[in-house]
């Protein structure tokens, strides 16, 4: 009896997705031989992602190239960190999440010291190896947790998650220190030595903030790092803010009903000014 109830389920099941394919467009439905893979096949065979067999269904094969490609669409080509765009979301996420809970998250930028000097004397490729040794140090130093991404050329931020008392500042000294220890070999016998410095900010507590105004708050303070002799680490000091359970309230309603809430305009005495004071940049 239970067999025949299993069987009628399953069969009213298949009738129920036959019917339901039956009734989309046909433009709707793709004929798998016409799609030209051979591009996607060779972008992941390049990048070391590994694709299902032949024998594999033709629907798992096609969704498993577009979670692939989705994934490497997010990852930087040369070092393997997260990208960019991932970044960019993951830092509009943290902001949202600091803004309804109050949980510290914080920011560092971080570039290499004299970059452009190791490109200039040494070439690109080797430059390549230093971007890969560095990425693969700033990986070691932080949670699984936390986000670790290039934004390009030899600039790289971290978000540090749930980040509390003086936990960035050991990060951002640790990452110093690991960096500075590192002793790159060369195929030519040249050992390079490298440094970095590092800018970092906290993002405001319970204010809603923007990506834009953390950012270049954390970049002021990598500027000063740079400016004052580089090889070091500058952080925002976090403000200190008393919020009431009304206050709260008048928070997280607008954020609730989907208008417009607080948005940061205070400056610190350290990040006054606009940035566009910042008229060189310093490498």
């Amino acid at each position: 009896m239970q067999n025949r109830l299993l069987y009628r389920l399953s069969l009213k099941n298949t009738q129920t997705r036959v019917t339901a394919l039956s009734l989309l467009p046909a433009s709707y439905l793709v004929d798998l031989r016409k799609l030209r893979l051979d591009d996607a096949r060779a972008l992941l065979e390049h990048s070391g992602q590994s694709l299902p067999t032949e024998q594999t269904d033709a629907t798992q094969f096609l969704q498993t190239v577009i979670d692939k490609l989705s994934e490497l669409s997010l990852k930087d080509p040369l070092t393997g960190l997260s990208n960019r765009r991932y970044f960019q979301g993951i830092l509009s996420r943290e902001i949202e999440i600091v803004a309804r809970s109050g949980e510290s998250s914080f920011l560092l930028m971080l570039d290499i010291d004299y970059f452009k000097s190791i490109n200039d004397q040494y070439g690109h490729p080797t430059g390549d190896i230093v971007l890969q040794t560095v990425a693969k140090t700033l990986s070691g130093c932080v949670r699984p947790m936390d986000t670790v991404a290039r934004l390009g050329g030899d600039e790289f931020v971290i978000i540090l998650s749930n980040c509390q008392g003086y936990y960035g500042q050991q990060v951002a000294e640790r990452i110093l220190e690991a960096v500075s220890a590192l002793k790159i070999e060369l195929i030519s016998g040249v050992t390079l030595q490298v440094t970095v410095s590092i800018g970092g900010a906290f993002a405001p507590r319970w204010v809603r903030s923007t990506p834009e105004l953390w950012i270049n708050r954390t970049d002021i303070m990598l500027y000063r790092a740079k400016s004052e002799g580089r090889n070091r680490v500058c952080i925002e000091a976090q403000p200190v803010l008393a919020v009431s359970a009304e206050e709260k309230s008048l928070l997280f309603s607008p954020l609730s009903m989907g208008d417009p809430a607080w948005i940061e305009s205070i400056t610190t005495d350290d990040s006054a000014g606009s940035s566009d004071g910042i008229a060189t940049e310093i490498n």
